[in-house]
């Protein structure tokens, strides 16, 4: 085969789908035909394209790609192999060595590979976003796109233009179908996000079949409704088309791009445009023959012919490290000119915080009215939000009741018109709101946003996905409990606490009073790689009395001693979260009063408070204690770890109801007189 750049071009379009197809033959799992089908979009755009630098790969500049297709990965593992992507470790520096190997591929999906079944980040460099639920990879590259307008808002200036960098995701039938991609694709519209390209794979087949079962919309008339440009790719072989309409895209300088992509799953195997090869391996013979027809050696598995290697470093290789190498060079021009601003950069990118960002946290005097804790979030958030410029975020249609709002001088909207806000307004739309902020936390700013804790269940998939990638996003939840009162049980969550804290990584946090919420935004702002929910009350907690009760900073250690039982040896133990603390120190007085001694444990983060050493724990929550109480207006899964078979708990059996708040208290027995009563026959049981 000669060396020209056309028979170049087909040969790396056949080499990355014969990895795809050896890939999933040999693991006997997976999805061999949209890789096949959309290679030689992908080719295109990685050679072509791409801003991307293989030997760093998280370069700030960098072109992001997303798989929002995430059963595709073997294509993904492809690209990443031939381009010679390299390792990057936990502390952000480049290592060396090959991201993905041949011996990677060969162990697609099986244990610890590289190559797992859908992307994943933090586990294989190059990954910009763990993919898998479908929509998921589209809303959370709309993030992204914002974190680009929002970097070159506040550090471009005239002579430097250190970030202009394009989000690029490949989606499908299935990622269109699901509703967070529409939540995404709405708001990006919306917000004019041009550096945002989807490049839509319409191959119509999913795993049940064609299309035509449920999805017979016209894609491009829902895009161009939203205000995004649209434009066609008839054939996905053409690669002339495909590059005329990326350099569509390009030109593009006021809407989001959606490409159409007409392709066929499995293209040039015996099985092309059947589900087989959408969700199965294409088998032995089919892979042969596949392999003769794309006119590769048939009985060599794993083959990258000659010249491949080379032709991927001139192409995506060479132009990513000139690209890179002038980001760097303008870089320290301007950390010459504006170092402060250079200094912000960095240390965004290593997730760290400015110095003295503690001093900004402010501290809140004994009240017995109090605040409510969304209230106080709120103005820690706006302190903290000054200290950290790069700290933002907004609500799924809710800040005035959320209070997150930022409204010192300065802060601003973020919109069209205007990328330098630090607020975002995200509609009604909770699914998108948590992905979004997921691609704003992996593009290394510190987002937040917000909603009623009920409709955390509309977002749990992105929040899940911020604990399995392990970054700081920070998901803010008002109106905590029955303490919604008459808006009813639709509104009063009663199993989201549990449900939050089933998820392994995320940190719940659900404070007693102003200054624990002081306490819980100390542990969330130094968080590098974990996610937090804060979980607020609509209704005011008093501000507890610390000159007679123990330190909030016992918040760090997600649960401490508030008050213990006068002689120090307590007879039974109070354990209680947010609003209820306030409850078991009222019910600790009248306990007494009748002679027995309650020590009130706060509670306010479990995950911290396991991860304490035994010794600890101990001392909190002694062994030789059996009676216990638990008390939270929330699903008493999980409490019977602290109060044990012995132990009880004071919470939710049953929905709420619609009723004012003292009427529901009373109904619900979260009263000083039920939790005493509790209390009693817990020391009757275990004396």
């Amino acid at each position: 085969m000669t060396t020209t750049a056309i028979d170049l071009d087909t040969l790396s379009v056949n080499t990355i789908r014969g990895l795809c197809m050896d890939a999933v033959q040999r693991a006997e799992s997976g999805h061999p035909g949209t890789p096949m089908g959309l290679a030689p979009v992908a080719y295109t755009l990685w050679q072509r394209f791409l801003r991307f630098d293989p030997a760093d790969p998280i370069w700030p500049n960098r072109d992001r790609f997303v798989l929002s297709e995430g059963h595709a990965s073997a294509l993904l593992w492809s690209l990443l192999h031939l381009a010679g992507v390299r390792t990057v470790d936990a502390e952000y520096e480049v290592l060396g060595r090959p991201s993905v190997t041949i011996e990677d591929l060969k162990t697609f999906r099986q244990l610890d590979s590289r190559c797992p079944g859908h992307p994943e980040y933090r586990w294989t460099s190059g990954v910009e976003t763990t993919t898998g639920p479908l929509g998921q990879g589209d809303a959370t590259s709309v993030g992204m796109a914002i974190a680009g307008q929002w970097l070159a808002a506040r550090y471009n200036r005239d002579d430097f233009r250190l970030f202009d960098f394009d989000v690029y995701s490949i989606t499908g039938d299935g990622d269109l179908m699901e509703g967070v991609a529409s939540e995404a694709a709405s708001l990006a519209g919306h917000q004019r996000l041009a550096n945002l390209c989807w490049i839509y794979d319409s191959n119509r087949v999913t795993i049940e079949g064609h299309t035509d079962l449920t999805f017979t919309e016209d894609v491009a008339e829902r895009f161009l409704a939203y205000g995004w440009n649209v434009t066609t790719v008839a054939d996905a072989n053409d690669l002339g088309a495909v590059e005329r309409a990326l350099h569509s895209f390009r030109a593009e300088q006021e809407r989001p791009t959606l490409i159409v992509v007409h392709s066929h799953i499995g293209y040039g195997s015996p099985v092309e445009g059947t589900a087989q090869a959408h969700g199965e391996p294409l088998g032995p013979q089919a892979v042969r023959e596949t392999k003769r027809f794309l006119g590769m050696p048939e009985d060599a598995d794993f083959y990258v012919p000659d010249g491949v290697y080379d032709w991927f470093a001139r192409g995506i290789g060479a132009r990513g490290s000139a690209a890179r190498d002038a980001w760097r060079s303008t870089f320290e021009a301007y950390r010459g000119r504006y170092p402060q601003l250079a200094d912000e950069i960095e240390r965004m990118q290593r997730r760290e915080l400015p110095d003295g960002w503690q001093e900004a946290l402010p501290t809140f005097p004994a009240d017995a009215k109090g605040l409510a804790t969304r209230d106080s979030s709120g103005q820690v958030l706006n302190a903290l939000a000054q200290a950290v410029p790069w700290l933002l975020g907004g609500s799924a249609d809710l800040a005035p009741s959320t209070k997150t709002r930022l409204v010192f001088p300065g802060a601003g909207d973020f919109q069209a018109d205007d990328r330098s806000g630090r607020n975002f307004h995200l509609g009604v739309r909770e699914h998108a709101s948590a992905a979004i902020a997921n691609g704003m936390a992996l593009s290394k700013l510190r987002p937040y946003w917000s909603g009623f804790l009920i409709f955390s269940d509309y977002a749990r998939a992105a929040i899940r996905l911020s604990a399995l990638m392990e970054i700081p996003t920070v998901h803010i939840f008002s109106h905590d409990s029955i303490g919604v009162g008459e808006d009813g049980p639709t509104h009063q969550p009663v199993e989201q606490l549990a449900s939050l804290r089933a998820m392994p990584g995320l940190l719940v946090f659900r404070p007693a009073d102003a200054n624990e919420v002081v306490e819980t935004w100390r542990v969330v702002a130094g968080l590098r790689r974990a996610p937090a929910a804060l979980v607020l009350s609509r209704q005011p907690l008093p501000t507890l009395d610390r000159s007679r009760l123990a330190a909030a900073s016992g918040v760090a250690m997600g649960g401490y001693v508030l008050a213990d039982a006068p002689s120090g040896e307590p007879d039974v133990i109070l354990l209680a979260t947010g609003s209820e603390v306030a409850l078991a120190l009222a019910a600790r007085d009248e306990l007494a009063a009748g002679g027995i001694g309650a020590r009130v444990v706060s509670m306010p983060c479990w995950e911290l408070f396991d991860r304490q050493p035994r010794r600890y724990r101990d001392e909190v929550l002694p062994p030789s204690v059996r009676a216990r109480v638990a008390i939270e207006q929330a699903s008493t899964l999980g409490w019977e770890r602290y109060v044990g078979d012995a132990g009880a708990v004071v919470g939710m059996h049953t929905f709420g109801a619609s009723a004012p708040l003292k009427q529901l208290l009373r109904k619900f027995g979260f009263t000083p007189e039920r939790v005493t009563e509790v209390a009693r026959e817990q020391v009757a049981a275990n004396t």
